[in-house]
């Protein structure tokens, strides 16, 4: 697992910031089998040496023991060549001082016996080739496998090793049997021209050495951490009451998954106080087979043979008193006896995630605005009831009081003037009616009529003038609502013209129409004129 600055900031060179070894450590991750250093901030006596012996770590995890030539100081970090058969190799010391005494007794190594040397710190010319013999790794291991697929080869080459210094490649492979791979390595000599070595490996070895993510989402224990691999076997899961399905029980390997071993033993402590799991219990209702066990809660679900859809919960105390029943020609009561007497985790168990609901995140739902007008639904409030005709209404009036112009015009007194109703013409101190539904009412006249206007309409001394009918020959407007329109509708009609331009309320004087000879003064005929 790198660490979060060596996988994520860089300086200006395109270095990692937190990687110790300065972006030299290649593919492998910061913290792939390392070992903490616990001892480096300590000062040794005057009289102890330092240890002449460092470990060094070579690709995916691979390390050695080295001895380095006195007067030579090394550090964790540096790289190094190492001694290798033929020429040299190149690596990372990993460990130095006391620790490595420790490593090396973990491992079962002599520290007098035979040890390979360290030649010297690496120049640049050994970095440079190094770095340059790393990046053919790949190319050369995707040409590999399609050679051994041409030989009809029943093998897998997971991984290629160049040595630090070019001359040699180790090809690392898995078969299920045995391989004759001598007709391969004239290939791959032909082919690469270096020379070849093939190492075989089981499948947890390769796994670790190409690192992955298990199915906890961590990197594999293998690649990070675990050096030796035990055996696992299906036992293991049937103790720890697990399914036996390969395809969960299995990792990347294709083996047993490692950390089935690691809650083995605390599985097997806590089974000691707890019957078997093929325990058969003798009742008066007949005979209860076990069909699940809670090895920690210390609980145990059993069923009665001839029905066996339904499970009875029962303690390891309660179990165990059955069998000594059992073992004496008694059979216990019957199974409902017995788990009535369990408490159940609802008394005292509290969920913080039941206590909140669980659409608390969601938005509410916006009700959908009516845009239909309101004159459609004259029909539907006939019909219906009268308390829901009011209610309408109401809100209706509510629209119309949003809908209103801000503006209005003003008398001479300051205040708003009284809005018209529909069906009549506001003048000063006068009412006129009519105005034709269906027609958009007409402006009306300035007011100040010239004297002798009498109630009626006409002017003393005036024959009275026929109006024609205007309707008559012209075809009726045809309107967009053709039903009949509310008072809210008259009434915005009335505003249209309000938010233009107020109208003074000052009269303008009219001049008097001079009277027509030829028109007719009354209603009488012509004949009765005469």
């Amino acid at each position: 697992m790198a660490c979060t600055n060596c996988s994520t900031k860089t300086d200006s060179n395109g270095v990692p910031r937190g990687c110790q070894s300065n972006g030299t450590c290649g593919t492998d991750s910061c913290n792939k089998l390392a070992v903490f250093d616990w001892l480096s901030n300590m000062v040794y006596p005057n009289s102890d040496s330092i240890f002449d012996i460092v470990e060094v770590r070579f690709k995916n995890g691979r390390k050695d023991f080295y001895r380095y030539p006195s007067g030579m100081t090394v550090a964790m970090g540096d790289i190094v060549a190492t001694e290798t058969s033929p020429g040299h190799d190149v690596g990372i010391i990993s460990l130095v001082g006391e620790l490595v005494k420790v490593q090396m007794k973990k491992k079962k190594v002599d520290p007098e016996g035979e040890i390979l040397k360290i030649y010297r710190k690496a120049t640049q010319k050994d970095i440079d080739i190094w770095q340059e013999v790393r990046e053919k790794e790949e190319p050369v291991r995707m040409r590999a496998r399609e050679i051994a697929i041409n030989l009809n080869l029943e093998m897998k080459i997971s991984d290629v090793e160049f040595q630090g210094d070019g001359s040699k490649a180790t090809f690392y492979y898995t078969a299920s049997e045995r391989v004759d791979f001598r007709q391969l390595i004239k290939e791959f000599a032909r082919e690469f021209s270096i020379r070849i070595e093939m190492k075989q490996v089981g499948f947890r070895q390769e796994a670790a050495r190409l690192g992955g993510v298990g199915s906890c989402g961590r990197e594999l224990c293998c690649s990070t951490w675990l050096t030796d691999f035990r055996s696992v076997n299906t036992a293991a899961a049937r103790y720890q009451q697990l399914s036996l399905n390969p395809q969960k029980l299995a990792g990347q390997c294709g083996k047993l998954k490692c950390c089935l071993n690691f809650e083995l033993d605390t599985y097997l402590e806590a089974l000691k106080d707890m019957p078997d799991s093929d325990t058969k219990l003798m009742t008066v209702k007949g005979i209860a087979f076990c069909q699940k066990i809670d090895i920690f809660k210390g609980q145990m679900w059993f069923a009665y043979a001839n029905n066996s859809a339904n499970w009875y919960v029962l303690t390891a105390e309660q179990v165990k008193e059955i069998l000594d029943l059992n073992a004496q020609n008694e059979k216990g009561n019957e199974l409902e006896s017995y788990s009535e007497d369990i408490p159940s985790d609802k008394d005292h168990f509290q969920s913080a995630v039941e206590q909140d609901s669980v659409t608390r995140f969601d938005q509410p739902k916006r009700r959908k605005k009516n845009t239909k007008p309101k004159g459609k639904s004259t029909d539907r409030n006939e019909s219906s009831a009268g308390a829901r005709g009011e209610a309408r209404e109401s809100a209706n009036e509510k629209d119309d009081r949003k809908r209103r112009p801000r503006t209005r015009t003003k008398n001479a007194e300051g205040r708003e003037k009284p809005m018209a109703k529909e069906g009549e013409r506001r003048s000063e101190g006068r009412v006129e009616a009519g105005r034709p539904e269906g027609r958009p009412q007409r402006k009306t006249k300035p007011e100040g009529r010239p004297e002798g206007k009498v109630e009626g309409g006409k002017p003393e001394g005036r024959p009275e003038r026929k109006s024609p009918d205007r309707t008559e020959g012209r075809p009726e407007k045809k309107r967009v609502n053709k039903e009949p329109r509310t008072n809210n509708e008259a009434e915005g009609e009335d505003n249209k013209g309000k938010n233009q331009k107020p109208r003074s309320n000052k009269p303008k004087p009219r001049k008097p129409r001079p009277a027509n000879p030829n028109t007719n003064p009354t209603n009488k005929p012509e004949g009765e004129n005469k």
